[in-house]
């Protein structure tokens, strides 16, 4: 590999910018492709199969070619609210996969580097948290406190900017209520079904990790349907 194509692949990597690296295995000749961009003109051919296998976040040989993909993928953000018991698990689950967690909570008895160690803790109020999280359509919340004082923001900054995933512990009778309060604080029927409530797949199972788990593998099936 080319030293160029080498800074050029550290430099998106660090700006956490996705991108694929394309490689003619017959000649050994690479290039980076972005989507919406343009591409090395001994590739353009095969540009649409490239996209597809791109937007698949797949890697491989694109088939009836010598052309291989390889996909680098902008790590997922998930803000978790709420630093519970729940939340350890989550965050054992998430250390293999391509996360990037924060945990939110103006509770610091609960959310320290003790019970948190490496991960990013916030402690403050969501309005506050979030004036210092750079937020986007790439990202998740999982809010875990069944206090509206601290998940109710959190879920309304969510819906106003439009997270692809939006998940909130509870029964159904809490998140009914839930529910009813953004109602009241101005959100539409279509925004508040965006919400996983009760969050998580169903397992069956009750104890922490089992609820840990039924989130970690709701959340990875969205990543693959957003």
């Amino acid at each position: 590999m080319k030293k160029q194509l080498l800074n050029e692949i550290i430099e998106k990597k660090e700006k956490k910018i996705e991108f694929a690296i394309i490689t003619n295995l017959e000649n050994g000749e690479s290039c980076v492709f972005e989507k919406n961009k343009p591409i090395s003109k001994n590739f353009e051919k095969h540009k649409e199969k490239i996209n597809f296998q791109f937007e698949k976040k797949k890697n491989g040989i694109i088939e009836g070619t010598n052309i291989f993909v390889e996909t680098y993928i902008r790590p997922i953000k998930v803000i978790i609210v709420g630093a519970v018991h729940i939340a350890q698990y989550l965050v054992n689950f998430a250390k293999s996969l391509n996360f990037e967690i924060s945990i939110i909570d103006p509770r610091g008895y609960f959310a320290s580097k003790k019970r948190f160690p490496d991960i990013k803790i916030i402690n403050k109020w969501p309005k506050e948290a979030f004036a210092e999280i750079k937020t986007d359509q790439n990202t998740a919340l999982i809010a875990l406190t069944h206090d509206p004082k601290i998940d109710d923001p959190a879920l309304q900054h969510a819906l106003k900017n439009n997270f692809f995933y939006i998940g909130a512990l509870g029964s159904k009778k809490t998140h009914a209520n839930r529910c009813s309060r953004l109602k009241e604080a101005g959100f539409n029927d279509g925004q508040i079904n965006k919400i996983f409530g009760p969050i998580g797949i169903k397992l069956g199972g009750r104890s922490a990790p089992e609820i840990a788990l039924s989130i970690i593998a709701q959340l990875v099936s969205e990543v693959y349907n957003k």
